[in-house]
């Protein structure tokens, strides 16, 4: 029985449980920290998400060659950011009230964990791979949770939190005992790329003031150096 799915679900509940207690308290110490994890989160986008979602396209084009074109993917991508657009808008401008604005983001932010976590431990890596790119995620996680406790500091501690790591929850158990058809996985891993495309290059990336470059420039390379050398040498 492969316990890596168990141990990824596990760690990423807990880093919502506890992503605040986790980031460092001192403006500089958290600088650096954001620096480093965007610069990761930034090399993951390209040497990963966009090479899988071509990957993806290319199956569809093979299989529906019928039908398929040459950018359905890219398409739903385009969904996903269009959608994660509007409903920051909606969050942050308050439409309605503050209550309503939080419960719109706990909604949209849990079933955006649900999709996450079913896509991530759905694919089919396992081991030392899977654990690798889980890191990313993780990362990324993190930056989520403390974005919902910057705009609803109180709320979130005390409801948000537990219900959006319930999100995690429900994707973990949906990709443990259902197995969707490839088009669908598909679907959603576009889906939830566009959505993340867009959170790391206007949220998790800091400013130009609060970006400590050099720090930036580690997380880059190091998540690339070694995501290229594991694709060289062990094939994935």
């Amino acid at each position: 029985m492969n316990l890596i799915p168990f141990f990824i679900g596990i760690v990423f509940i807990f880093l919502h449980l506890q992503a605040n207690s986790l980031l460092p308290t001192e403006r500089i110490k958290q600088m650096i920290w954001f620096s480093f994890s965007g610069g990761l989160a930034v090399s993951y986008v390209f040497v990963y998400l966009l090479p899988t979602l071509h990957q993806e396209q290319v199956n569809i084009e093979d299989k529906y060659r019928a039908l398929a074109m040459e950018s359905e993917i890219y398409f739903i991508g385009l969904l996903g950011v269009v959608i994660f657009v509007g409903i920051q808008l909606i969050v942050r401008r308050n439409v309605v009230s503050h209550t309503s604005s939080f419960w719109v983001a706990v909604a949209f932010y849990t079933f955006y964990n649900a999709l996450i976590s079913f896509t991530v431990l759905s694919v089919d890596v396992a081991g030392v791979q899977a654990i690798f790119y889980s890191f990313a995620i993780g990362l990324h996680i993190i930056a989520v949770a403390h974005d919902m406790y910057r705009e609803f500091p109180d709320e979130y501690s005390h409801k948000g939190r537990y219900i959006l790591a319930g999100g995690i929850v429900v994707g973990w158990i949906f990709a443990l005992t259902i197995d969707l058809n490839p088009l669908i996985k598909a679907i959603v891993f576009a889906f939830v790329s566009g959505a993340m495309i867009l959170n790391v290059f206007k949220n998790e990336l800091p400013n130009d003031k609060e970006i400590h470059y050099p720090t930036f420039v580690v997380g880059v390379l190091s998540y690339t150096v070694v995501t290229m050398s594991l694709k060289f040498f062990f094939e994935w």
